[in-house]
């Protein structure tokens, strides 16, 4: 199993958030997630200046042996996507909790960000899964 970072605050679609000092949001998919994907092909991140909804489908993720949907843990504006992932999107195999984020989303409501597990509330939702 890979690690769960303790910083980070983790959805229950297996989506991962830090919160940045301007307080936006990076957005990426756990190791957990991307170890189950497989090796990934293809990755499309939403529009910047996109709206973003709580739990609402926002980027897409394909692997070789399955497409899957990320989430927005969040509801807000997606202010920066990971442009590197057009042409690497194994980055998010290589490092899911760094190079391999996503998109950042300027919350709109910050009070969403309580309802995210914490490292290990994550980890005991991922080992009962197993």
């Amino acid at each position: 199993m890979s690690e769960t970072p303790q910083d980070l605050r983790y959805s229950d679609s297996h989506e991962w958030v830090r919160v940045e000092s301007d307080g936006s949001v990076t957005v990426g998919i756990t190791g957990h997630a991307q170890e189950l994907l497989g090796d990934l092909v293809f990755v499309e991140t939403p529009e910047p200046g996109s709206a973003a909804s709580a739990g609402e489908a926002c980027a897409t993720v394909e692997s070789v042996k399955a497409a899957s949907d990320v989430y927005a843990p969040v509801s807000g504006e997606v202010v920066a996507v990971n442009e590197g992932l057009a042409d690497a999107p194994e980055l998010v195999n290589e490092s899911p909790y760094g190079d391999g984020w996503l998109f950042r989303i300027q919350p709109s409501d910050t009070t969403q960000l309580d309802a995210l597990m914490d490292a290990d509330a994550y980890s005991a939702k991922v080992a009962s899964e197993s």
